[in-house]
């Protein structure tokens, strides 16, 4: 599967629409945006049941804003519309394939237990 562009207009529809989510925060600029985009596009043909985004922040300021993205490239991944990790950074091929192996492995029915611990402590 290829890429999906991001843009504030089908974020919200991308993420709530798909039970996993990549997403690579970058720009045209950035030297190690454009190392780590080979490999993204790779994971994304070896993963067809992952939705892969990615949000240009030149473009979607607006978008890279909200989520406070600092330093570029950033990998953020949503599982079930849970954000499940974010950090900034390129990973080399092997790290991002056991990433995304990690994130699949999830039990999210855990993650949303703790998520409500947390929220009656608040």
């Amino acid at each position: 599967m290829a890429t999906t562009e991001l843009t504030k207009e089908n974020f919200q529809d991308v993420v709530a629409d798909n039970d996993f989510v990549i997403i690579d925060f970058w720009a045209p600029w950035c030297g190690p945006c454009r190392n780590f985009a080979p490999i993204y596009e790779a994971a994304s043909e070896k993963h067809p049941d992952i939705v892969f985004g990615k949000v240009n922040t030149e473009e979607e300021q607006e978008l890279a804003g909200y989520f406070q993205i600092r330093s570029i490239p950033t990998l953020m991944i949503f599982r079930e519309k849970i954000i499940i990790f974010s950090q900034p950074g390129m990973l080399p091929a092997n790290a991002f394939d056991d990433l995304i192996a990690r994130a699949q492995g999830l039990d999210m029915e855990h993650v949303r237990k703790e998520i409500a611990e947390q929220e009656d402590k608040a």
